[in-house]
This record gives C-alpha cells, sequence and structure tokens, in this order.
C-alpha cells in the first residue's frame, strides 16, 4: 500500500475533482498503512493550508493534521501507532473491516470482500502485509477504483459507490471515531478527524449521485 502527501501519478486523465479525491484516498492509505516517517511528515508538513472560512469541517481538519505534521517527529509517531494499532496482544484499535462489523478477525466480511474484489479483477499484492480489509488497504482500493492504473481505467462511479456503501462505510466511521476518542491519541487523532471528514464527502456524495 502506497500514498503520498503529495499528488501521486495518475495513468490516465482526470477531471480534476477527481484527481484530488484519488490524491486524499492515497494520504488515507499512507497515513495507516505504516508509521509516519520523517519523508512522510516532511511531505506533509510543506503542503500549503487549505483556505478555511469556517463554513465547513474539511478545511479544518487537513489543516489541522498538516500543522501536526509539522510538530511531529518519526519516533513520537511509530511508538504511538504501534501503541494504537498493534499493542501487545490486542490493539487498542482494530484498523480491520471484519473486526469491526462482526466482532472477528478474517470472517465473513473479509470474504465478500475478497469476492468483490476478484470480480473487478483486484487481488492482494504478493508484497503487501496489509489484509483487504485493512482501512489503509480499502483507502488504496478506492484510490486505483478512481485513478484507475496502467492497463486498467477508473471503474465506473457505480462502482466506486458500491464498494464505499458495502465495505467502507459500515465500519470506518466507528473505527475512527475510535481513535479520535483514545488517550493513546495524539498524531492519530489529526489524521482520524481528517479521514472523518474526508470520508463523510464521500458518502454525502455518493448519496446525491
Amino acid at each position: 500500500m502506497t500514498g503520498d502527501a503529495k499528488s501521486v501519478a495518475m495513468p490516465h486523465p482526470l477531471a480534476p475533482e477527481e484527481r484530488v479525491r484519488a490524491n486524499l484516498y492515497a494520504l488515507v492509505a499512507r497515513l495507516y498503512a505504516a508509521p509516519a516517517d520523517q519523508a512522510f511528515l516532511d511531505s506533509l508538513a510543506s503542503a500549503a493550508p487549505l483556505a478555511d472560512d469556517g463554513s465547513a469541517p474539511f478545511p479544518a481538519a487537513y489543516n489541522r493534521l498538516v500543522d501536526a505534521s509539522r510538530a511531529m517527529d518519526p519516533e513520537a509517531a511509530e511508538a504511538e501507532y504501534t501503541e494504537l494499532f498493534v499493542g501487545v496482544g490486542k490493539a487498542e484499535v482494530n484498523l480491520h473491516g471484519s473486526h469491526w462489523r462482526s466482532g472477528f478477525m478474517m470472517d465473513r466480511p473479509l470474504a465478500e470482500l475478497r469476492a468483490d474484489l476478484a470480480a473487478l479483477g483486484i487481488s492482494r499484492q504478493e508484497r503487501s502485509t496489509l489484509l483487504e480489509d485493512h482501512l489503509a488497504a480499502l483507502a488504496e482500493t478506492m484510490r486505483l477504483l478512481i485513478a484507475g492504473a496502467p492497463g486498467r481505467p477508473p471503474a465506473p462511479l457505480a462502482v466506486q459507490r458500491r464498494i464505499f456503501e458495502t465495505h467502507v462505510a459500515p465500519w470506518a466511521f466507528a473505527c475512527c471515531d475510535a481513535i479520535v476518542s483514545s488517550s493513546l491519541a495524539n498524531y492519530y487523532r489529526r489524521a482520524a478527524e481528517f479521514t472523518l471528514t474526508f470520508l463523510a464527502i464521500e458518502r454525502d456524495s455518493f448519496a446525491m449521485d
């Protein structure tokens, strides 16, 4: 799973709003795939802030994440990520959809996701250590559906909506709420606040289409 605070290469021409969506999913994927390292923190810290007139939550949440990236160091980010999402025996916050939807890892929700992805010709990369229902993996899947890949065109909006409504929306909001509420969260509280506002925009946009 890859992503960057800056734009990622797009293999197909995209409308500006679709390019932004794909880049934001890439950012979500990188936030949760692994601890924030120095290169990632520097990249996000150097991003220009969004204009914020106080009328919408997304610019403020994004700007708080950028500010937090300027203040964070990679050692602290790694320690926080490990405490929150790895833990000793049990993570404080589990980032897998099956856990949230059925209470068990690698349960029916994961099998159903794998079946839907297989029907779309999408499979887990051999080098990936993340299960398909990990929040980072699903964000990367959404990015792929929006942007396409070499030899793979972007998926129709109906397909994007179906994957989001079936495999992301039922649990990702509760997961991010748990991160925000955790006493262990500092940098990742800002990451989760950003993720919540972005996913809310996606949810509301799909509902209007």
